[in-house]
């Protein structure tokens, strides 16, 4: 079941990576300096993102019954 479209599934892609990614790059190290274990927390929210944008499925979307795709739209 595919319930992400095009553009979500960018955005998604996006804003997933960059969370995964700057908590533990050391450019960004002063913004994410007093976070502690919500680093983690950050990036792991990242990988979801990033998972639901390459499998085109939101879990969340099933249950609330939004699709932002135009398959099965009628």
């Amino acid at each position: 079941m595919i319930n992400v479209g095009s553009t979500d599934r960018t955005i998604r892609f996006i804003a997933g990576l960059a969370l995964l990614l700057l908590p533990f790059l050391p450019a960004a190290a002063g913004l994410f300096a007093g976070m502690g274990m919500w680093r983690l927390a950050i990036a792991a929210v990242g990988g979801v993102l990033v998972l639901t944008a390459i499998f085109r499925f939101c879990p969340v979307y099933t249950l609330l019954g939004v699709r932002t795709c135009d398959i099965g739209k009628k």
